[in-house]
């Protein structure tokens, strides 16, 4: 159960990191997606495609 608690705190972790990382990098081109709970549990769940999807999700409907 520890390790499962440990495993899920590490992917929350690396999900705000590479967020806050696309955030840096797209930040010139004003394309920021936010840091929030919901976001962040999209990426926990779903990895690199819930990224790709919330990139994908941004681009088309906010741009």
């Amino acid at each position: 159960m520890f390790k499962s608690i440990l495993k899920i705190l590490k992917k929350i972790i690396i999900s705000v990191i590479v967020l806050y990382g696309y955030n840096l990098v797209t930040q010139s081109f004003n394309l920021n997606i936010p840091i929030n709970i919901i976001t962040v549990a999209i990426m926990t769940m779903f990895d690199g495609a819930g990224f790709l999807g919330l990139v994908a999700f941004y681009l088309l409907n906010f741009r």
